[in-house]
């Protein structure tokens, strides 16, 4: 089936299901969202599990090496991978966060908490999920100012009316 090019014209707003909180993970929730707010698209984020660690007010994210076999770092002119008996050792993937860091900001692309301001700054809703904070014993103190506390009703009421639904 072939969409016609004005197919894109009528997504007015998108949700986004937040549920990691590594460093790796919170790219793409944050980048597809401040992408589409800017767009002027209505954006609403709800964090829940791992990914409610996102809005803590002091982020310590950390990158997931072990299980991930399509991690490869451009080093000397080529890629290598990280054999995953590598990430069991100790150091290994704060080491490995620290390169992403390093890699990241050499190239330009925002950290997370450039990327977490520009979406309370282009009004993204982000919704901590109540029952979430509750289970980890966060309380709203924990969290950046500017988010909302809800539960799974009040993303099934906004996912109901969006046009379009990640689960990230």
């Amino acid at each position: 089936m072939k969409l016609s090019d004005d197919s894109t014209d009528n997504a007015k707003s998108m949700s986004i299901i937040v549920t990691k909180g590594s460093l790796d993970w919170a790219y793409p929730p944050f980048i597809l969202g401040t992408t589409a707010a800017a767009m002027d698209m209505k954006v609403t984020m709800f964090f829940t599990f791992y990914g409610l660690a996102l809005l803590k007010k002091k982020l310590n994210l950390k990158f997931t090496t072990l299980g991930n076999p399509a991690m490869e770092m451009p080093m000397m002119g080529g890629h290598m991978a990280m054999p995953n008996l590598l990430s069991v050792m100790p150091g290994v993937g704060g080491a490995a966060g620290k390169m992403m860091k390093n890699l990241m900001k050499q190239k330009g692309v925002a950290s997370i908490e450039d990327l977490r301001e520009a979406s309370v700054d282009l009004e993204i809703r982000m919704i901590a999920c109540q029952m979430t904070l509750d289970l980890f014993e966060y309380t709203q103190d924990d969290m950046i100012d500017g988010i909302e506390l809800g539960g799974a009703a009040t993303y099934m009421e906004v996912a109901s009316k969006t046009d379009i639904n990640l689960f990230i």
